[in-house]
């Protein structure tokens, strides 16, 4: 079976980790205050779940999540991503993160800088608009009609049906999007980003396409 690592193991990632052990994957958590801080998660995870350093749960991962704020991800550990596919579960808040200039002045989006970090990984973006409090109980089995549809973006093809793969192993249907730079059609204050601002309500892939559509980037108005 894979094995997940976690970079950040907060609200989102472990809402990712408690899906991924009740479909049968092995995680190895991490966060930036220490393996220790994480045993009450790991014991709730079961024996499943270890928590480790960044690099540790990097190297462990066959598939590895991102899920750090946008001001740490050149914190993200290079070597042991070398390879691999790496979700980015991240979002741009100048408040949290500071002022990013390429972000400002959309030259570039936020997947597009961690795929610039990890050169030789596979970037996909993904979960960035999924609230963790709706990302457990809104998973369903293939075939549900209640089956909720996430975005991803992406360079690489084969990177995305690994991520489409995890998806549907975990409860969710993939939409493409298409390459990393289309992720900000599902950026913050974006129509596909607040698709699921209903709490409990699924998300349906019309639904979710025509906020892609309807997505306008300022340099655009």
């Amino acid at each position: 079976m894979t094995t997940l690592g976690l970079i950040g193991s907060g609200l989102i990632g472990s809402g990712i980790a408690r899906l991924a052990v009740a479909a049968g994957y092995d995680v190895v958590l991490s966060n930036s205050r220490g393996p220790e801080t994480l045993s009450d998660l790991v014991a709730e995870l079961g024996p499943k779940a270890r928590a480790a350093t960044p690099a540790e749960a990097a190297e462990a991962g066959d598939l590895v999540v991102v899920t750090v704020p946008l001001k740490a991800y050149r914190e993200v550990p290079v070597e042991p991503l070398r390879g691999k596919v790496v979700i980015d579960t991240n979002n741009y808040y100048p408040q949290r993160d500071g002022q990013i200039a390429e972000l400002d002045d959309e030259s570039t989006t936020v997947s597009e800088l961690l795929q610039a970090h990890l050169p030789e990984s596979h970037v996909v973006k993904c979960f960035n608009n999924v609230p963790a409090a709706g990302m457990v109980p809104l998973a369903k089995p293939a075939g549900d009609p209640d089956r909720s549809v996430l975005a991803i973006a992406g360079d690489d093809e084969g990177a995305k049906k690994t991520v489409t793969d995890f998806l549907d192993a975990i409860g969710y249907d993939a939409y493409d999007v298409g390459p990393l730079a289309e992720g900000w059609r599902y950026q913050r204050d974006t129509k596909a980003y607040a698709v699921f601002s209903q709490p409990g309500r699924p998300v349906k892939e019309d639904w979710l396409r025509r906020g892609l559509h309807a997505a306008v980037r300022y340099r655009d108005m």
